[in-house]
């Protein structure tokens, strides 16, 4: 198999993606076992190869695929080999197209409580430094599909703020969670396809995030290069005191 310009050899047995979690190639795989195995890390479905949220909703969205739909998503393996960031912005994008995915299509019981989740990313969201208005978009668009939801939402969680790293290690990974699991269950014909593109939308996403806030940060690091040393006053009167004696 060819991954970018390097030939990475197939395993003896090329496993088929099935649920769980596996103990070798030989017993199955998992989408991110594979990951795990094009990047060359041990095998693990937690490889450090891919941003832990997107990693968690690709294993969801894998383990709630029926063996037939499951080759749907093996073309994205590649794609998510090296994705990942410590920037705040990628797990709050990760958990709004989770939770708008979700929210317009899942069992009314469900519809509040990511209403809840949403609403919480969207207020992180609004704090970005960055560019924000397509995440505030996303989110109002699926609030607009679920009304009621949304004003229930508004009621019992209008103020509630969490803290980056509550949203990280908790808030984020159950909104991902809640919403991968109600796509899955949900009352449509096209369940299957809309976790196909939920998993496929939000590895793009992420892709483009990764790519710009790498080329900022590189931006950074040239303009400050290119600055010019100014040596402070009290510096020079030093080195003249001593070039005096």
């Amino acid at each position: 198999m060819r991954f970018g310009q390097q030939v990475v050899p197939l395993p003896d047995v090329v496993p088929v993606l099935s649920a769980g979690k596996h103990r070798n190639p030989r017993k199955g795989a998992c989408f991110m076992e594979m990951a795990s195995f094009l990047a060359g890390e041990r095998w693990s479905d937690h490889p450090a190869c891919t941003h832990p949220l997107l990693a968690t909703m690709a294993r969801l969205v894998n383990d709630s695929l029926t063996d037939l739909d499951r080759p749907r998503i093996v073309g994205l393996i590649p794609d998510v080999v090296g994705l990942t960031g410590d920037d705040l912005e990628l797990d709050v994008a990760i958990a709004v197209h989770a939770a708008a995915a979700a929210l317009p299509v899942a069992p009314v019981a469900r519809q509040n409580v990511m209403a809840v989740g949403l609403l919480t990313c969207r207020h992180l969201a609004a704090d970005l430094p960055g560019p924000r208005d397509d995440l505030l978009r996303i989110c109002d668009e699926a609030f607009a599909q679920a009304p009621e939801a949304h004003a229930w939402a508004l009621r019992y969680a209008r103020d509630t703020r969490v803290s980056e790293r509550v949203f990280r290690r908790q808030t984020a990974p159950h909104v991902v969670a809640y919403a991968v699991e109600g796509v899955a269950v949900a009352c449509v014909p096209d369940a299957v396809d809309r976790l196909v593109a939920l998993l496929a939308t939000t590895i793009r996403d992420t892709r483009a995030r990764v790519d710009r806030l790498a080329g900022a940060a590189d931006q950074v690091v040239e303009q400050a290069a290119a600055r010019p040393s100014v040596v402070p006053p009290r510096q020079l009167v030093g080195r003249r005191s001593s070039l005096g004696r």
